[in-house]
């Protein structure tokens, strides 16, 4: 079966080649890693002494993001090598200033591993919540390399629970420890005879805790929102634009919207900016000679990546976006931590904290542009429901933080 795994991403390197001739992301994916083992000989030398963590992208980048930092502490003379599998997390995350050095991971061939383990030779490796590339893991097995899994969460159809899925099972026995997200993943590992594993909870609540302490001010935003009540859309694709647009252009209340879709491409943008018939103010725009004030606007579309977070505090009222697409809605921890109302489409059951939420009543998820209209409606015209909601948001964040400092004791750090 490994001889068919490594056939397989073999083959798959082909593929994405033929493939990227179409896709500028493709593209990137394949145009980044051309350059990895160079980067990587000219950044690590023999000498270093290196921690490895790996993400799959920038969710899983922000979710390890507190144990990163905590290692680096403890850590202060070693290198800490960061790897993105997604454009979507290295691009955007290529400059950070947590680790020392930043690269896609190769892709997972016998001899791309070999060759990574050659040039970084980690004293330890962390992977975030999933990505199990067998000769990686491999490797470091085969170099005694103490391998961690943090924020992992474990579902029954994986390939590990399969009868059929024995050469993938092995991969679990590279791991030193599992840390996991809830009971349910602990439960399945121990049925696989795994008892290196406890429940640490979710390092994402740490990460979104912790942006409180931060100065989250940002002087064009307050301008624009100028006391008025605020809607900041997320993360929204078309499919959340198109019953958007409908409530943006027809309510009659007094209050804004901020609009930061998940792809900024400039086509859509432009689309997005004309379905829209109330005045409208692009961030790329507000540098420009025309914009004198922006209290005037009335919706604000940024057109840019990296302050989101921070807009996210301006909010009376946020709405996440992909609940409307597959795997589902985006990250909803960074508005809950400002104890802001959410609302959500209805494909959300893969996350544990959006179906949390919704039981709880602190986040509402709309199935169609009715359910919306209704929903922007009451959270519009009640102050004290908005308030109740994002009280339950805030203290869902705050009750399930500390995931780090478990994982941190169980290192012995």
């Amino acid at each position: 079966m490994l001889f068919l795994y490594n056939l397989l991403i073999n083959f798959s390197a082909i593929i994405v080649k033929l493939i990227a001739i179409f896709s500028p992301k493709i593209q990137l994916f394949v145009e980044g890693r051309k350059s990895v083992f160079i980067a990587l000989a000219s950044k690590i030398d023999p000498k270093d002494k290196t921690i490895w963590f790996h993400a799959a992208s920038l969710g899983e980048y922000e979710q390890g993001l507190p144990v990163i930092e905590k290692i680096k502490e403890k850590y202060p003379s070693h290198k800490i090598v960061l790897t993105f599998f997604s454009p979507s997390g290295y691009e955007v995350r290529k400059n950070n200033t947590v680790a020392d050095v930043t690269v896609y991971l190769p892709l997972d061939t016998k001899k791309n591993a070999t060759e990574f383990m050659k040039l970084v030779h980690p004293e330890m490796a962390f992977f975030i919540k999933y990505e199990f590339w067998l000769n990686y893991l491999s490797e470091l097995k085969k170099h005694n390399t103490p391998t961690y899994l943090i924020s992992g969460i474990f579902r029954k159809k994986q390939l590990f629970f399969k009868w059929y899925g024995g050469f993938y099972r092995e991969a679990l026995d590279t791991f030193t420890y599992f840390f996991v997200q809830n009971e349910g993943s602990k439960k399945l590992l121990l049925q696989l005879g795994k008892t290196n594993v406890s429940v640490s909870g979710d390092t994402r609540f740490d990460r979104v805790a912790s942006i409180l302490e931060k100065d989250n001010s940002l002087d064009f935003i307050a301008d624009f929102k100028n006391n008025t009540t605020t809607i900041v859309v997320g993360s929204s694709w078309p499919k959340d634009e198109n019953i958007l647009v409908d409530f943006i252009n027809s309510t009659n209340h007094k209050v804004k919207f901020i609009i930061a879709p998940h792809n900024i491409k400039n086509d859509q943008i432009q689309q997005l900016k004309n379905s829209i018939t109330k005045k409208t103010v692009l961030f790329s725009d507000v540098q420009t000679p025309l914009i004198e004030s922006l209290h005037d606007f009335d919706v604000f579309i940024i057109d840019t990546v990296g302050i989101l977070t921070k807009i996210y505090s301006y909010a009376d009222i946020a709405y996440v976006g992909g609940g409307f697409g597959n795997p589902g809605v985006h990250n909803i921890l960074e508005p809950a931590t400002f104890g802001v109302p959410i609302i959500i489409g209805p494909n959300y059951s893969h996350f544990a904290e959006a179906t949390a939420l919704v039981n709880m009543e602190g986040c509402v998820s709309i199935s169609n542009k009715t359910e919306l209209n209704q929903a922007f409606e009451n959270l519009i015209r009640n102050e004290d429901i908005r308030n109740e909601k994002g009280h339950i948001c805030s203290t869902f964040v705050q009750m399930n933080k500390n995931a780090t400092s478990i994982i941190l004791k169980q290192l012995g750090m």
